[in-house]
């Protein structure tokens, strides 16, 4: 790995904003975005400057209500097929928004209902909040009529966790993923109140990985907060005795392990899956979701579904994507691809399985270690 490319940690602007505003003359006058009518009679107060209250009832398309309850918590609990989105970068560590769009289009296409944006498939734990963020609101913007957003806005801080939800939903992602505290453990009662603090905001689901948090979710915190109408399930990472456990007590439960998600779905009555697999195969998880029989199918995608976690998610996704040709080959630190060999079988389970049924139009090809750019600052 010591030939891997490191990008330089910005980019010089080289257009003098100030001389180029100027050359384009006084910007026009534009219309109020609201009627004199809207205006009310000014009110004196006590300090300096009147002060004048105005109505936006006549301009705001929705009212902030509106936006939140504009998705029920059914739309939510009846998805099969999630895909925990990876998100691309630019060479200087930026997201790559053109390459997110393509990867976002290849899921509507391939049957994908929902996508987890800025989840740890999609590395929210490497961005400020504010990318976190706008990338909740691109995905809306662009996507959010053909495929449900949810957003990724958990932490290990009830203050932090409250904050980033509202600002997801005011930029309308349609439902919440709330993992429990990490790092930083509470008790039974911690859990309970702190889930109990997000719940009211809108449509949520409850992100149970014990293998990354360092403390599992019980069944009591869940059961305590299934009265919540927003709670809309359970990412459930622990197996196929705790999604029974659940779904024998009505409660919504996707996977949240691709190499389980056939039998948990099938033989213990998960609704579906939250998927890594899926970036790369919508197509064919989509069916492994919808088609009973496809026990055979499962054994089929099996060695990607294990070859994918070799490695801490989503090191093995990043390279894949890459070796496809459908992102650019960066990595923000401190995930760094998989060693040579583990590149060279990624390109034989794709001729096992099949290049028509993987994304982008590419053929797969196995990088060179300098062909990977690796950023510490962005």
């Amino acid at each position: 790995m010591a030939s891997l490319l490191t990008a330089s940690p910005g980019v010089r602007l080289a257009r003098n904003d100030a001389a180029a505003g100027a050359a384009l003359g006084p910007a026009p006058r534009l219309p109020l975005p609201w009627s004199a009518s809207a205006v009310a009679p000014l009110r004196i107060s006590s300090g300096k400057f009147a002060l004048a209250a105005i109505s936006l009832d006549d301009y705001l398309p929705m009212r902030s209500s509106e936006v939140k309850n504009r998705t029920s918590t059914a739309d939510i609990t009846s998805l099969r097929l999630i895909t925990a989105v990876k998100t691309p970068y630019l060479p200087d560590g930026r997201f790559d928004l053109e390459a997110y769009d393509s990867l976002i289009n290849m899921q509507v296409d391939g049957g994908a209902e929902g996508v987890i944006v800025g989840g740890t498939t999609g590395e929210g734990h490497l961005m400020s909040w504010d990318e976190h963020i706008m990338l909740i609101g691109h995905t809306v913007n662009c996507f959010g009529t053909k495929i449900k957003v949810i957003g990724n806005t958990g932490s290990n801080s009830t203050r932090e966790a409250i904050h980033a939800t509202e600002q997801g939903f005011a930029v309308g992602m349609h439902a919440a993923l709330h993992i429990n505290p990490y790092y930083g453990k509470t008790s039974i009662e911690g859990l309970i109140s702190h889930f109990e603090a997000v719940l009211p905001m809108g449509p949520t689901i409850i992100y149970n990985v014990p293998s990354r948090t360092g403390q599992d979710i019980p069944p009591a915190v869940i059961e305590a907060v299934s009265s919540f109408s927003n709670m809309a399930g359970v990412k459930e990472c622990v197996g196929h005795e705790r999604v029974k456990c659940y779904t024998d007590k009505g409660i919504t439960i996707w996977s949240g392990n691709d190499d389980e998600c056939h039998d948990s779905r099938w033989k213990h009555g998960a609704t579906g899956v939250i998927s890594v697999a899926s970036n790369l195969v919508p197509g064919l998880m989509h069916n492994l979701m919808y088609e009973e029989q496809t026990a055979v199918l499962n054994e089929k995608l099996l060695p990607l579904m294990k070859w994918l976690f070799c490695q801490p998610n989503p090191i093995a996704l990043n390279t894949a994507l890459a070796q496809l040709g459908v992102v650019r080959p960066v990595f923000r630190l401190p995930y760094v691809p998989l060693p040579r060999e583990k590149r060279v079988e990624f390109v034989r389970i794709v001729e096992s399985i099949g290049r028509e049924n993987f994304v982008g139009q590419k053929e797969a090809r196995v990088l060179d270690d300098d062909d990977f750019v690796l950023v510490s600052r962005y």
